[in-house]
């Protein structure tokens, strides 16, 4: 799975990211503003806190984090099945 290298908040609850396999652009997160933890994004200061994790997660202190593959996936567009063509299900004859 490609690996951030590079994030940046942008405005509206937006992240500009770049991955090692050259996929770069913004995803937008307003879709979790103001919901639980994420509620924290309403300090503007605190949203722009974002950094890249020791273990390539999305965070923002040591209580949010975001998976870097979700963000890869609502990125690029492709389905878990194109970024993991193991997952591929078998046929079953019941």
């Amino acid at each position: 799975m490609p690996k951030p290298v590079e994030v940046k908040p942008r405005s509206n609850y937006r992240l500009w990211l770049r991955y090692d396999d050259g996929e770069q652009g913004e995803v937008d997160l307003s879709d979790l503003a103001g919901r639980g933890v994420f509620a924290a994004w309403g300090d503007a200061a605190f949203f722009e806190s974002v950094r890249l994790g020791a273990h390539g997660e999305i965070e923002w202190g040591a209580d949010i984090d975001l998976c870097p593959d979700a963000l890869y996936l609502r990125l690029t567009g492709k389905t878990p099945e194109q970024v993991f063509p193991m997952l591929k299900r078998a046929e079953v004859d019941a």
